[in-house]
């Protein structure tokens, strides 16, 4: 394809991008009306919406548009089924300059539609406009499917902590891309293109899980509201965590403690829950930790073998990052 947007127009760029999506049961009026029309047997929605920014959350020398694609409907869809609620729909906004090459908009498309595939969600409608950076912005939505929300809330004192799914793979890969290198690639592809298990949050929410969310910020930045909001302490035990041979290969060579990129990488999308002691977890269920009781007058917090992690403990999105 060739041209640019602003040769093609707005009423073109959006022909092109619908022209990449199918339809989904739970989509019931796609692209092309005032509004999308989603099913909701249950009547209850779960929606969350984020934002990527060109220079601040990818960068189009380290991912191709078909990347940030992949990775844009990932994070949101993660945070569908950290709710325990089965992904159905999302809704895109793109900001484009006019200069942009028609290309990369649509190719990013095709990595949003096969993300969805993959989730079993639909790409229900959206909006773009004309800018000066690259902006993405997505509005996931889910199905309850007659349970209740999973919450943060919810987590109490002599409960597991679990997770699935991949940490500190993404925050090696960014390392790695950082220092101006693209391998290991399993590492460098986790970063570009995270691959939450979708398929865990419904299913850790049938379980019982008490509280849940998705790894975004970093595993103690994360578990971090968890025990805010259910106030609590939740002590996480090292020896439990998963630092592959190759992770820790890489931190060698970099002069990184692999530790750091597991406790406090983000965007692998991971998903973390509390479970009540005596659950039965899948093997896909790695336990990591303990719900304790919050100490004394001591604000819930998260600790690492008792002790406070005393390094960086995540993404802060106004701040320096982790």
């Amino acid at each position: 394809m060739k041209g640019s947007v602003g040769e093609l127009g707005e009423f073109g760029l959006i022909r092109e991008l619908t022209a990449r999506i199918s339809d989904t049961p739970a989509v019931r009026l796609g692209p092309g009306d005032d509004a999308a029309v989603i099913a909701t047997p249950d009547r209850r929605v779960v929606a969350s919406t984020d934002i990527l920014l060109e220079g601040r959350h990818f960068r189009r020398d380290w991912s191709t548009a078909y990347d940030v694609g992949r990775k844009a409907a990932a994070q949101n869809l993660a945070d569908i089924a950290a709710m325990g609620a089965v992904p159905t729909a999302i809704l895109l906004g793109l900001v484009v300059p006019a200069e942009l090459p028609v290309t990369w908009p649509t190719e990013l498309m095709d990595g949003i539609h096969d993300e969805c595939q993959v989730a079993g969600a639909g790409v229900a409608g959206g909006d773009v406009v004309r800018g000066d950076a690259i902006t993405v912005s997505i509005t996931a939505l889910g199905d309850l499917r007659d349970r209740e929300p999973v919450t943060r809330s919810g987590a109490r004192p002599g409960d597991l902590l679990a997770v699935t799914g991949w940490l500190g793979w993404s925050a090696a890969g960014f390392t790695v891309l950082s220092r101006g290198f693209r391998s290991p690639r399993a590492f460098v592809e986790a970063h570009r293109r995270p691959e939450p298990p979708y398929h865990a949050g419904p299913a850790a929410a049938a379980l019982g899980a008490t509280a849940m969310t998705d790894v975004s910020d970093g595993l103690i930045a994360d578990l971090g509201h968890i025990a805010h909001s259910s106030g609590v302490r939740i002590d996480i035990h090292a020896e439990s965590l998963d630092v592959p041979a190759q992770m820790s290969d890489i931190g060698h060579a970099v002069g990184v403690d692999p530790l750091q990129w597991v406790l406090t990488g983000g965007e692998d999308h991971a998903i973390v829950a509390t479970f009540p002691a005596d659950t039965k977890l899948p093997a896909r269920w790695r336990v990591i930790g303990q719900v304790l009781p919050a100490r004394g007058s001591v604000r819930p917090q998260v600790t690492v073998d008792g002790a406070p992690w005393e390094r960086d403990g995540g993404w802060d999105h106004f701040g320096s990052g982790g």
